[in-house]
């Protein structure tokens, strides 16, 4: 072993040690974390999704803002509206949901529902973001196909927008020399600290989202034109079954799970 290999496995160890020191999953920069960003193909994904989690953070004084890659101007079956009319009730839904939740901002960026894919065009739009408000910690959807699941297959839109997430914390937020035309508009590079990913297989991230549940099924009722046939408390009691089974056997009662990814050392 030379001695640069023995320096970096000493490093290591020595990271281990500090986490090991430490409640649960925290490491020891996470009391500086104050900004989170949630990149989602649609309008509600982040209300189904994660708005447990959001309502925490909100709650504890985070800034958060969603990015929403699409226009939301497929999702219905409603044969009289047209796809405008649905961007814009979808749009004003989503405003809505950030308003019950507490959101800093919400930034649709507008590419069509439905035909998403992860295009260079849409990693730089999302660095963009990124790099104008310095998130500490990313949400977002998994980027690949998960067959392991007991509804459907995953929205193709959910699977580019989780690939273009990550593509766009690293390394295009990150490097000055990918799309030079974000320096030019005055967006310097910027270093995401973790990306948490909704609906991967192997979770290793829970949080305790017990006290948050009626403000992540508040904001999730803003999105009437996506409830389809759902009673409002079957919906309710649905929300709950799932976070209790994320919950279940880690001494929470309504957990999110994620897969955690950290990107600073």
């Amino acid at each position: 072993m030379t001695t640069k290999d023995a320096g970096l496995k000493g490093y290591y160890q020595d990271r281990e040690r500090q986490r090991a020191a430490l409640p649960g999953d925290v490491f020891p920069d996470e009391a500086d974390y104050k900004r989170g960003m949630v990149i989602m193909a649609h309008a509600d994904d982040a209300e189904f999704g994660c708005s447990g989690t959001v309502a925490k953070w909100c709650a504890e004084g985070w800034e958060v803002v969603y990015v929403l890659c699409t226009d939301g101007s497929k999702g219905t079956s409603d044969r009289s509206l047209t796809s405008e009319q649905l961007a814009k009730i979808r749009r004003q839904e989503q405003i809505s949901a950030g308003k019950v939740l507490g959101l800093k901002d919400v930034v649709f960026l507008g590419y069509p529902d439905g035909y998403l894919e992860p295009t260079l065009a849409l990693r730089r739009d999302i660095a963009r973001e990124i790099r104008r408000f310095k998130p500490d910690v990313v949400i977002c959807s998994y980027p690949m196909r998960n067959l392991n699941v007991f509804w459907g297959v995953g929205h193709p839109d959910h699977i580019a927008s989780g690939e273009a997430a990550i593509s766009a914390i690293f390394p295009a937020a990150r490097d000055h020399l990918t799309f030079p035309e974000l320096l030019k508009e005055g967006f310097e590079p910027y270093k995401v600290a973790e990306a948490w990913v909704v609906g991967a297989s192997d979770p290793d991230l829970y949080v305790d989202v017990t006290d948050y549940m009626d403000t992540s099924i508040k904001a999730l009722m803003e999105h009437g034109s996506q409830l389809g046939g759902w009673k409002p408390e079957d919906l309710s009691e649905r929300m709950r079954q799932w976070r209790r089974e994320s919950a279940h056997g880690r001494g929470m009662l309504y957990a999110e799970a994620f897969k955690r990814i950290r990107f600073r050392m």
